[in-house]
């Protein structure tokens, strides 16, 4: 244990990184308070995979932003649970009738779904939805958004295919895990369409500001992808993250994912 003669020095590493790190123990047990960290963490990343999405509250913050009104569908999962056993069926829309292609098409749209953290889309999607779409306008045109519930990453493919659009973003809760419950992923497909391979899009992975991705250098990235997606004609690994360069990197790679409801 620490004290003012003898101070910690896993204090100074701390203020790096959000893992465990340097935990105390009493005998051959954790200490105490690593104990109810631990238990609070863990029920932090329960409620983020558990809680509904407050689905009126992010279509009122999405309807906000000017594009249109948001549609709202949904994957086939008939139950939160079926949901966490069945990924395949989060792939797939119940209906898509709720979908209009907009009119005069769209180069962009923009899909939010709760994925594997409610607690993150609550948190962050409206306000990083907000900074994308100041990245992108005004020479690209932008479809309305669209809400998707029990939703995997892939069901944007059936999305973007209804839609039209050239480019789609599918803004998604990712995994929580024991340091963090509100994170962001932002999965790019590129002329989106039933049967995209996972290998056919390009993730930007934790945004959650302050202590992630923050959401204006998270759309400045999205926006160097979008660009080098309409150069190549395609995303995923032959496309890199330009967004710090001035030309489009010709060898392959890809931007580096987290795990999320893919």
């Amino acid at each position: 244990m620490s004290s003012p003669e003898f101070p910690d020095p896993w204090n100074p590493l701390r203020g790096y990184t959000q893992a465990r790190i340097g935990l105390q123990r009493s005998g051959y047990a954790s200490s105490t308070a690593d104990l109810l960290r631990f238990q609070a963490d863990h029920a932090a990343a329960r409620d983020a995979v558990h809680t509904p999405l407050d689905v009126d509250a992010l279509t009122v913050g999405l309807r906000r932003l000017g594009l249109g009104e948001p549609a709202v569908v949904a994957g086939r999962a008939a139950s939160r649970a079926e949901y966490l056993r069945r990924p395949d069926l989060g792939r797939l829309p119940a209906d898509l009738g709720a979908l209009t292609p907009p009119d005069g098409g769209a180069d962009v749209g923009i899909v939010v779904a709760e994925g594997l953290s409610a607690t993150a889309v609550s948190t962050h999607a409206v306000a990083l939805t907000a900074a994308v779409v100041d990245a992108l306008t005004p020479d690209l045109q932008v479809a309305a958004p669209v809400v998707a519930t029990g939703a995997r990453v892939a069901l944007g493919d059936h999305i973007g295919e209804v839609l039209g659009v050239q480019t789609l973003l599918v803004i998604i809760g990712e995994r929580p895990g024991l340091s963090v419950a509100d994170s962001l992923g932002i999965y790019l497909t590129h002329l989106p369409r039933p049967g995209r391979r996972d290998s056919e899009r390009n993730c930007i992975s934790n945004v959650h500001p302050p202590d992630g991705l923050g959401y204006v250098q998270a759309a400045r990235i999205v926006r160097a992808l979008v660009d080098g997606a309409r150069r190549l004609g395609a995303s995923g690994v032959a496309l890199k993250d330009t967004s710090d360069r001035t030309a489009l990197d010709p060898m392959p790679g890809g931007t580096e994912g987290g795990d999320t409801a893919s």
